[in-house]
């Protein structure tokens, strides 16, 4: 990703300009991605549709949720149930 973006982004979650965009659920982390920032062009928002070969970004993104589980495993008896199914999805 170019720096640029980066530094768009950041600026606008600083400044607020993200709290009221519209936003996809990632299907692996959960996470809320905006679905546009000012000066980012909309596909680098969609980590997906950025990999020549989606399946390749699928397999890593689910590797990636897998390292992430397994190492939370430390600390899953002390957090509530609510933060664990938080956390990224493999199935």
């Amino acid at each position: 990703m170019k720096l640029g973006y980066t530094r768009a982004m950041v600026r606008a979650a600083l400044a607020g300009d993200l709290d009221s965009v519209p936003t996809e659920a990632d299907p692996v982390f959960g996470l809320a991605v905006p679905t546009s920032v000012s000066d980012v062009p909309g596909e680098v928002l969609a980590p997906r549709e950025t990999w020549t070969e989606p399946e390749a970004y699928d397999e890593a993104a689910k590797k990636l949720a897998g390292m992430f589980q397994y190492n939370f495993q430390q600390f899953a008896d002390r957090v509530p149930e609510s933060v664990i199914a938080a956390g990224p999805r493999t199935d």
